[in-house]
């Protein structure tokens, strides 16, 4: 997100394991550094429908504890956005020894069993991403993600203040899966912002946060709301907004209305840069990442570094760390996007982009 992202490369071995996506990494025990030698660190991601988690977070993470601890395995797994699974990924780990877990949940309100069994195991747990509610644990890594929605709000709103259309129609909102309690933050966000301000004519939770779904809602928003009456989206994050485009193309839009979204995808990138995407959230998932990555081996060494923040889950306040979002429309990319390395010029500005790129100052 906000400052120096670098573009990495990081070779992933890939082997098959009974409960899903999982695989192993190991790094030679020759050049094992003092601390966490020879221990087992298990991160587990939701979903892969949304990119960053096998883009970006996953090889980062990989790649900073590789750094932190040479020797040091890491057992990896996708969930796939089954709750079930991701059940079976952890339980599979805690059997094959690991001795910290970082976990992104998929239901953030029902994995506390899992969270207890470590604990009776006496091992660390480090909640990345989304807040697990109903019990104590070690850290929470994240972005401020009222922040988040707060940003998309603003963004939306005064691009239909400049538009003249703020009191001319009404917005659709598209806010993330249920199970993510990063989706009810975003939504009080964007509500903080919005209410008042416009009128919301739709508003959807949208089940694992997937682009068909949005899809479908937007469909279902066109028709009941009108065509003409749609004067902007507030859609949580970028896959959506390409669910919400496709239903819009479909009915027959010749110009998008502003449309917001989350992460940066590279597509997300491309629309905003091509006019069909107003903005999206730019986040720092390599500080994300990487910091998750030092808590875990400074854990295993039976460190326990302090946190700057803590965040009340509902049982305990948890020690966070909590890094800042930047909104990003198409005068910031190079600014951000591309100053930081998270993608590079050659990667955005395709052929048909090249006057976009110009004219937003991407070389």
């Amino acid at each position: 997100m906000r400052r120096g992202m670098l573009a990495i490369s990081v070779a992933a071995l890939l082997f098959g394991a009974a409960c899903g996506n999982s695989s192993t990494t190991e790094t030679n025990p020759s050049e094992a550094k003092a601390g966490g030698a020879g221990k087992t660190i298990a991160l587990f991601t939701p979903e892969s429908k949304t990119t960053r988690y096998e883009a970006f977070d996953r090889p980062l993470f990989e790649a900073k504890v590789g750094e932190l601890c040479p020797d040091c395995k890491i057992l990896y797994s996708n969930a796939d956005q089954d709750a079930v699974k991701q059940q079976q990924q952890v339980e599979a780990a805690l059997t094959q020894g690991a001795d910290v877990l970082v976990l992104d949940a998929v239901d953030a309100a029902a994995v506390a069993p899992l969270v207890n069994q470590a604990k009776q195991k006496k091992i660390p747990v480090i909640a990345y991403d989304r807040l697990i509610s109903g019990i104590d644990y070690e850290y929470f890594v994240s972005f401020n993600n009222v922040r988040v929605g707060e940003m998309q709000g603003q963004a939306l709103l005064d691009a239909l203040n400049a538009n003249g259309t703020a009191d001319k129609g009404e917005i659709v909102m598209l806010h993330g899966s249920p199970t993510d309690p990063s989706s009810a933050d975003y939504k009080k966000g964007a509500h903080n912002v919005l209410d008042g301000k416009v009128k919301i004519g739709r508003e959807f939770d949208t089940p694992d946060w997937s682009p068909d779904k949005a899809q479908q809602e937007m469909e279902q928003a066109i028709t009941a709301i009108g065509r003409d009456n749609i004067v902007g989206v507030l859609s949580a994050n970028d896959g959506m907004a390409s669910g919400a485009i496709a239903a819009m193309k479909r009915a027959g839009y010749k110009t998008m209305p502003p449309i917001t979204g989350q992460d940066a995808e590279l597509a997300a990138v491309q629309r905003i840069l091509g006019g069909e995407q107003y903005m999206t959230i730019y986040l720092n998932i390599r500080a994300e990442a990487e910091k998750s990555a030092e808590l875990a081996v400074a854990l295993t060494k039976g460190e326990k570094p302090a946190a700057p923040d803590k965040v009340n889950n509902g049982t305990a306040d948890i020690p966070s760390f909590l890094l800042d979002p930047i909104a990003v429309t198409a005068d910031k990319i190079a600014d951000t996007i591309i100053k930081d390395d998270f993608y590079k010029a050659s990667d955005v500005c395709t052929p048909e982009l090249k006057d976009a790129c110009a004219k937003a100052g991407i070389q």
